[in-house]
């Protein structure tokens, strides 16, 4: 089994100074995060943002200013004996949002309930307002740091 376990994930604000955020429903545990996931052999950290956006909301985004890599030891919240290495990065959506999106946390369409049947995951997206968006708004340790990051810089 592999020790460690890179995930890229990407910080997208739109002009009304709202912040992207996914809820995802995994292994029956409920978790806010931002958008992205795991890099996979043989690809690079921006290549695998852009294709995380791609499959998980079918949107394009133009990777930017490095924000945050993880710099001290997080296990894995699935998996104990793994640790977690999270890089994150600021993204530009190159089009319009075409997936629905979700103004109360955890509210899945019927698809992605039977989704969450079949494989046990399932996620919606939503804005969260600059004003209300804070480290409580994510559920992950690392997240939760990114959060105060990104609130004391922008």
């Amino acid at each position: 089994m592999n020790r460690f376990n890179v995930r890229v994930y990407g910080i997208l604000l739109n002009d009304r100074k709202q912040v992207l955020i996914s809820d995802e429903w995994i292994r029956g545990m409920y978790i806010s995060k931002f958008c992205g996931g795991g890099l996979e052999y043989g690809e690079g950290t921006r290549d695998c943002l852009i294709r995380e956006f791609m499959e998980e909301m079918r949107l394009r985004v133009a990777v930017e200013e490095h924000i945050y890599t993880t710099d001290y030891f997080q296990p894995s919240a699935f998996h104990p004996e793994q640790q977690i290495i999270s890089i994150y990065y600021q993204v530009r959506a190159l089009e319009a949002i075409q997936v629905p999106l979700q103004q109360v946390p955890f509210t899945f369409t019927p698809d992605q309930l039977k989704q969450y049947e079949l494989t046990g995951e399932t996620e919606s997206f939503r804005w969260i307002d600059w004003e209300d968006f804070s480290e409580d708004s994510v559920t992950l340790p690392i997240d939760k740091k990114v959060a105060r990051i990104i609130k004391e810089r922008y």
